[in-house]
């Protein structure tokens, strides 16, 4: 692995001299150039004109509030899609809606967005009258198809990239819509519900729908939903996210959550009044996760739902509990991966991997997790159910290798190989056959020996260079907290350095806590080191670390300490 510091712009903007140096340094490293750039009112959040279909689409569900229209919110298995889903069907409640709810796909039964067969099941045992996407359904043609047929009208809301082919809905709300001039792309699902909302509110307001005894509800209260999906689907933090994100966090620090945000950070053991984006990414989002991984995704929903405070801790801890689960298979799985990679070509520039007992739910993590070991694309597979013939993959892909555009470039040249796609520039989930396989697994291959250049290949990781021995202190963590969020497209502060290792003990399952000092001082910091052990670093000399410096507020004590990302 190679380490490559960032560099300051050759003109170093002159921002606020009360700032800390080193956060100066890392806030001109991102391209911070004046201090309105990290202002996060809600009024400086980007205008929705060039949104798609956003005025269409508010008209039609401003109608189904109105008159009290039988309406579904179709959302997806994961953290986007679950914050979404409750953030509409709360928000339209607050309206006035009287007839709104919602169903998530169970992954088992009905795989991914709103499919034919979940159409027919909706209109069967729910018959509404309209049908809203949430974090999927911009694939979903042959599904909105079916609604038509079954005299069900369909608004899609959705950020993922759009196929060859748009369903026929009544109205398509997505950044990512070919010709569509909305400044920016990075809206997760849960952002583009909310612009889809404030639009419905607006329009509810011009119709008068609010002068009734009615009053039109502050979207503000739902904004810790926004800031949770955001952060979980690990989309880009431009500056419009990072004002959603960061009035989110607000709210929660201010105790003014979810009832099941307070639960979900509570059996996490986060503290609700320092709350970080990092919380919500590592803490919060897997174990709402884990019930559309393992589960059905509606618990999840339901409990940032609630507004009964003890049922949240009821729904909060059936989550914790699914996430051990999850975390137990995830083990297991990854297991059987490392062993398996032993037996593939080195020179593989794309790897994939199956194993019949591996769970489909858990297949992104795996992959996630070997594409961090490899640096290299990765696609995992497992069956869609046991002993089924139909194979449900996640792949994930490094900086330059566009995975959904090499799946298309592989159905395109092999029509039929894939039974379906779709998804993100780092991340997709695709169905095929088990007889194709291993033409896939050549497809594929031959797609990234072409494409994957050796630098898109090369080990590189990127930290904001060396921090002094008294920097490493309470008030620059606290400052770096301070001025977040951070996450993808405006990355978390990270610095590299060479410690000496005082001392060392396990923590938990297969961790372990550091006492450090920076190579020739004396000034000893806690450092926690996670998937490795203290016999590791038994008789090394110094070490060089890649971390991230925290606040450490346990025991009534408030220190700093480092959390390593890689040991070199």
């Amino acid at each position: 692995m190679e380490i490559v510091r960032r560099t300051l712009p050759s003109d170093p903007p002159e921002l606020d001299a009360r700032l800390h140096p080193v956060l100066r340094r890392i806030l001109a490293a991102r391209g911070i150039t004046d201090m309105t750039q990290l202002d996060y009112a809600m009024g400086g959040m980007l205008r929705p004109s060039g949104l798609g279909d956003l005025d269409s689409a508010a008209r039609r569900l401003a109608r189904a509030v109105a008159e009290g229209e039988r309406t579904l919110i179709v959302g997806d298995f994961d953290a986007d899609g679950a914050t979404g889903t409750a953030l509409l069907v709360g928000a339209l409640r607050a309206m006035g809606h009287p007839n709104v709810d919602f169903v998530v796909p169970n992954r088992f039964d009905f795989g991914y967005g709103l499919s034919p067969r979940l159409v027919r099941h909706i209109a069967e045992q729910d018959q509404p009258e309209l049908l809203v996407t949430v974090d999927n359904g911009i694939s979903s043609v042959t599904g909105v198809a079916e609604a038509r047929s079954s005299g069900i009208e369909v608004i899609i809301t959705d950020h993922h990239l759009p196929g060859a082919d748009l369903p026929d809905a009544s109205a398509i709300v997505n950044p990512n819509l070919r010709g569509a001039e909305f400044p920016s792309k990075a809206l997760a699902g849960v952002g583009v519900a909310f612009y889809v909302l404030a639009a419905t509110r607006a329009e509810l307001a011009r119709t008068g729908h609010f002068r009734a005894g009615r009053r039109a509800p502050n979207l503000g209260q739902f904004v810790d939903l926004v800031a949770l999906g955001t952060v979980a689907d690990l989309v880009p933090l431009d500056r419009n996210n990072r004002i959603l994100v960061a009035q989110g966090l607000r709210r929660i620090r201010r105790n003014e959550c979810r009832p099941g945000i307070r639960a979900l950070l509570d059996v996490a053991g986060r503290d609700v009044g320092r709350v970080s984006a990092t919380d919500l990414a590592f803490f919060v989002a897997p174990r709402l996760n884990a019930a559309g991984r393992l589960d059905d995704m509606s618990v999840g929903i339901r409990c940032l739902l609630t507004d009964d405070p003890a049922e949240a801790r009821s729904l909060a801890a059936e989550l914790d509990a699914l996430n051990r689960d999850r975390r137990r298979i995830q083990e297991d799985m990854e297991q059987d991966a490392l062993t398996d990679l032993e037996e593939i070509d080195s020179e593989d520039a794309v790897v994939c991997l199956f194993q019949p007992g591996w769970h489909q739910g858990v297949v992104g993590l795996v992959a996630s997790r070997v594409k961090e070991k490899l640096h290299r694309p990765v696609l995992a597979f497992a069956p869609d159910r046991p002993g089924s013939a139909t194979l449900k993959g996640s792949a994930r892909s490094i900086p330059g290798f566009h995975i959904r555009d090499a799946l298309a470039a592989v159905e395109a040249l092999h029509p039929g190989l894939i039974d379906r796609f779709g998804g993100h520039a780092m991340a997709a989930g695709l169905s095929l056959d088990q007889a194709n396989l291993p033409a896939f697994r050549e497809a594929i291959q031959a797609y990234g020996q072409e494409h994957l250049s050796d630098d898109m290949l090369a080990n590189r990781i990127q930290t904001d260079g060396e921090l002094a021995a008294e920097d490493l202190s309470v008030d620059l963590a606290l400052a770096l907290r301070e001025w977040g969020p951070w996450g993808q497209g405006f990355p978390e502060p990270t610095f590299d350095g060479w410690f000496d290792i005082l001392d060392r003990r396990p923590i938990g399952t297969g961790h372990c806590k550091l006492r450090v000092a920076p190579r020739g001082t004396r000034r000893a910091i806690d450092a926690l080191v996670f998937y490795r052990l203290p016999d590791e670093f038994e008789g090394s000399g110094p070490v060089r670390l890649v971390y991230q410096l925290e606040v450490n507020e346990s025991l009534g004590q408030v220190t700093p300490q480092l959390l390593v990302r890689q040991v070199l």
